[in-house]
């Protein structure tokens, strides 16, 4: 069985840092994209961002130059370095997996959630 398992969220207080893990199991996505989304209460899935098999990274707007997302093929895991953490980031942030990052947005494989809370 696949899975995708999200931890490392929690409460931490804005300019605060977390580093979210996604370990994924039942087979490899070493050659797969691998990305992170999110997602607020009463507001649609966004993305984050995505790592390529290669390690190319791409990340959305309101997250560059303060998430760090890299990934250690050998643990078939993706992690996300968020710092300068601010409380709109507060969401629930998924990790997902498919054969390219365009195919992420519709992606066979997601995580279950972790729950990042940014207090102000």
């Amino acid at each position: 069985q696949v899975q995708l398992v999200e931890s490392g969220g929690g409460l931490v207080q804005a300019g605060g840092s977390l580093r979210l893990s996604c370990a994924a199991s039942g087979r490899t996505f070493s050659t797969d994209a691998m990305g992170w989304f999110r997602q607020a209460p009463g507001k649609n899935r966004e993305f984050v961002a995505a790592i390529t098999w290669s390690g190319n990274t791409y990340y959305a707007d309101s997250v560059k130059g303060r998430f760090t997302t890299s990934r250690d093929n050998a643990k078939n895991t993706v992690y996300l370095q968020m710092n300068t953490l601010k409380p709109e980031d507060t969401a629930v942030y998924y990790c997902a997996a498919g054969p390219s990052i365009a195919r992420l947005y519709n992606a066979d494989y997601w995580g279950q959630g972790t729950q990042v809370t940014v207090s102000s």
